[in-house]
């Protein structure tokens, strides 16, 4: 009888230590995956949130751009030199905004 209860002792610490490592993997996939994309998308939030009329944008595509107008979830971005080509877009096809400078040299 007694063989019984040890085996049945030794599977319980078999499965504390299974559960262990569960455990572990769980938080490492935590900070090695999910904490950087939440990150990033708090980011990318934030620089959307701070865009105005007149900043550079680089789209998702790889087009540069000048905002002329922004709406609720759109914007309408004017690219080149040429005044009709006046795309409206996503905010979130957004990739890159930088900040229109107001035009004194430091």
């Amino acid at each position: 009888m007694s063989f019984l209860t040890e085996t049945a002792a030794a599977g319980g610490g078999g499965m504390m230590i299974m559960l262990v490592y569960i455990v572990i993997i769980g938080g490492m996939m935590y900070f090695l995956m999910i904490r950087p994309q939440r990150k990033e998308q708090k980011r990318m939030a934030a620089l959307l949130s701070s865009m105005e009329v007149g900043d550079v944008v680089v789209t998702t595509s790889g087009f540069y751009g000048v905002i002329i107008s922004i709406e609720e979830d759109d914007c309408i971005v004017e690219f080149g030199n040429n005044k009709n080509c006046r795309i409206p877009m996503r905010k979130s096809a957004i990739a890159e905004v930088e900040k229109a400078s107001d035009g004194s040299a430091e």
